[in-house]
């Protein structure tokens, strides 16, 4: 059986540090701890306005220099040279949403040159009534096709896992969106990760025990210690969820 994996996922808006309440800069934090974490992979974002700012590339130089860990990087990636600047500083995986959504080849040319394994499709959604949307653009612009048709339209790309976002529950700590997160699961095969709302161990258990369910990504509960990350996978494998060491 694979192993779930614990991701973080960081936010810097101009090179700054902040963690978000439904895709808004709410509080602002320190990177100088990260090297500490036992997690099993860290995501970073960037929402600057102007994307692929020299401050966001420096930025990923500390972490891949202090970070042992797979890094993810995301945000402003339209092309595949915007991509390559990531890679060629050694990040692993990246992130593609709204540049996808514009550029409906974006996800082959990068498949082709990086492998399928090394892109992942973020979609953030946003419960309306009992309907759910997905909006680009940071959460700016709705989309015109419908939820359902979208996912199944991205589940048929080439790449390697889809991040789930929930745009009302980014930042609260009261838990994911399961009923997003089931919706989703039922009409994609590929691999899933879930973000926007865990504040406790149970939050993340409820997502990890699905099957479709990847890795549970976290934000603004980062600042744990290195033994609160380890307590948080002891939990886990107290409760039957393979995990990494």
């Amino acid at each position: 059986m694979l192993k779930k994996r614990i991701i973080i996922s960081l936010t810097f808006l101009d090179g700054v540090l902040f963690r978000t309440k439904k895709f808004v800069p709410d509080y602002r934090y320190t990177k100088n701890f990260i090297d500490l974490w036992s997690v099993d992979e860290i995501i970073l974002i960037d929402i600057s306005k102007n994307k692929i700012k020299k401050n966001f590339l420096d930025i990923v130089k500390f972490f891949i220099k202090n970070c042992h860990l797979p890094i993810t990087v995301g945000g402003g990636i339209f092309s595949v040279i915007d991509a390559a600047k990531f890679f060629d500083l050694g990040v692993e995986k990246v992130i593609i949403n709204t540049g996808s959504y514009y550029d409906k080849n974006l996800h082959e040319r990068l498949s082709k040159i990086y492998g399928t394994s090394s892109i992942i499709h973020a979609i953030d959604c946003k419960k309306n009534d009992k309907n759910y949307e997905i909006l680009i653009e940071n959460g700016k612009k709705l989309i015109e096709e419908s939820f359902l048709e979208y996912i199944k339209k991205i589940n048929n790309f080439n790449i390697g896992e889809i991040l789930i976002n929930s745009i009302n529950n980014d930042g609260g700590l009261l838990g994911y969106d399961l009923n997003l997160i089931d919706t989703v699961s039922n009409v994609v095969e590929k691999p899933i990760i879930v973000t926007g709302g865990a504040g406790n161990w149970h939050h993340i258990l409820s997502v990890l025990k699905k099957k479709k369910i990847s890795a549970a990504s976290t934000q603004n509960i980062y600042h744990f210690t290195n033994d609160s990350i380890k307590s948080l996978k002891n939990f886990l494998k107290e409760n039957n969820i393979p995990v990494r060491r």
